[in-house]
């Protein structure tokens, strides 16, 4: 029988800029054939743009035998992870959810979206949100499994895109 290997969760470093940029955009690549030309390229500069700077209060990696496979962001409100303060979301709130697809299935970003579920209870805020798109149904059925409940009031337009809004109760969740 093969061992599990163990996910290590970390804060990524100014060193890990590139491989977490690269990762993000190999996992988003599934979606390239749904999006058009325009948006598929608007979508990677945003990504790509997200790793610049200090918009998120961390960005996080999740490592197995060494390697880079799982990446997330962490940021403290709408504000400040679209520059929507009108969404109203004064809490933790995770965008770019990304692993790498030869690493899906192993439990990857359920590791990741429990450390920010901690690092949400250490900033004071019993709610963890994040948003996404039908397009992305797999990740969709993972969220609710892990007892993300739609948050409507929440939701906004990206163009013709409705981007729903989803919360985490991180006090009561069994993710912890």
């Amino acid at each position: 029988m093969a061992r599990a290997t163990e996910i290590r969760i970390r804060e990524a470093d100014s060193h890990d800029r590139e491989a977490f940029q690269q990762l993000m955009l190999e996992a988003y690549k599934e979606y390239e054939r749904l999006l058009s030309a325009v948006k598929w390229e608007k979508y990677q500069e945003e990504m790509r743009r997200s790793v610049e700077g200090d918009g998120p209060a961390a960005r996080l990696v999740a490592e197995m035998d060494g390697e880079m496979v799982g990446c997330v962001q962490l940021y403290t409100s709408s504000e400040a992870a679209y520059g929507l303060p009108e969404i109203g979301i004064h809490a933790p709130i995770i965008r770019f959810l990304s692993v790498l697809p030869k690493a899906r299935g192993r439990g990857v970003a359920t590791a990741l979206i429990a450390e920010s579920a901690r690092r949400s209870l250490q900033l004071g805020s019993s709610t963890l949100y994040l948003h996404t798109t039908d397009m992305m149904e797999s990740a969709i059925r993972l969220y609710e499994r892990l007892g993300f409940e739609r948050s409507c009031d929440k939701d906004f337009w990206n163009g013709e895109t409705l981007v729903k809004s989803y919360r985490l109760r991180v006090k009561e969740t069994v993710i912890l």
